[in-house]
């Protein structure tokens, strides 16, 4: 037995796939702010630092050139469709790999900080946040993966849904070691660590079992409490910097607590809904596709 392959929908507001590419955009244009405001620490010491700022500026226009010539939905067939078309596809192909390779240039940046000097605890959280810059490297695999792979399909529902998982691993590495800092000092730092680790487990369900309706919606659920949590986590961390200490409020901003870190919560679950969205459609077309025997 098998079932009759899902049609692509005909308005791009009804595909998962729109919104993913927005996302993309979306994250490669906002890492320049951030990356921007965390190099600003140290008034971008070391040249490289420009590295990512420039790259994305640089590939946010190329991409928003890629949406004008191909659409929302890029093609995921080599060679086929128009110029504008085949142009659009590797121009994202191109930022994707640029962004996958600026990520891991980053980690090992990063690492090498102070954590190659000497593998400790210590230097891990007190140096730079390594895993902080593999957010290119999703985004760049994102990117590659929507050029790739049919969006229709359950396949790439689940890279999406895999993708988020690690971004979420990375989140919960991150805010483990940042609040590690400063030991813990509030008992609300502590909800963070356990959101992620909920939201890990819930997206690990679904990825073993994606067919799974009841996983499915438990892993919605946990998204939500994701959303929450970032604009929980945003509120205690614009307080903490407004009452902080610091001279001015660009002091208290660039040394205090990461204003943009615990949005990283919400944009996260936006993707992962997003993933869980295209996994809902997948099965409600194969329980709703008529059977036909298999030659």
């Amino acid at each position: 037995m098998s079932s009759r392959p899902p049609t692509h929908p005909a308005k791009w507001w009804a595909d998962p796939l729109s919104y993913v590419e927005l996302f993309a955009v979306g994250n490669i244009a906002f890492l320049a702010v951030d990356i921007s405001l965390a190099h600003a620490v140290n008034a971008f010491a070391r040249p490289e630092e420009w590295i990512p700022v420039a790259f994305s500026v640089g590939a946010t226009l190329v991409l928003l050139a890629a949406l004008v010539l191909g659409g929302l939905r890029p093609s995921t067939a080599r060679g086929e469709g128009t110029a504008g078309v085949r142009l659009a596809r590797v121009l994202g192909l191109c930022v994707g790999w640029g962004a996958v390779v600026v990520g891991i240039a980053g980690l090992l940046f990063h690492l090498d900080s102070a954590f190659f000097g000497a593998q400790t605890i210590k230097n891990l959280v007190y140096t730079a946040p390594f895993v902080a810059p593999l957010a290119y490297t999703g985004v760049g695999l994102l990117l590659i993966l929507d050029r790739m792979m049919d969006a229709q399909s359950v396949d790439w529902a689940r890279w999406v849904v895999l993708l988020a998982l690690g971004g979420f691993i990375g989140n919960f590495v991150l805010t483990l070691a940042d609040h590690a800092q400063n030991g813990f000092f509030r008992s609300s730092e502590w909800i963070g660590v356990i959101a992620s680790a909920y939201a890990v487990s819930s997206l690990c369900a679904v990825l073993v079992v994606h067919d799974n309706r009841p996983f499915v919606r438990l892993a919605l659920v946990m998204m939500a409490a994701q959303v929450v949590v970032g604009g929980l986590g945003f509120a205690l961390h614009v307080e903490a910097i407004w009452n902080g200490p610091g001279a001015s409020l660009r002091q208290r901003v660039l040394y205090g607590a990461p204003l943009f870190a615990p949005l990283l919560f919400a944009d996260l679950a936006v993707l992962a809904v997003l993933a869980l969205w295209a996994i809902a459609r997948s099965q409600n077309d194969r329980a709703t596709a008529p059977e036909v025997i298999a030659s």
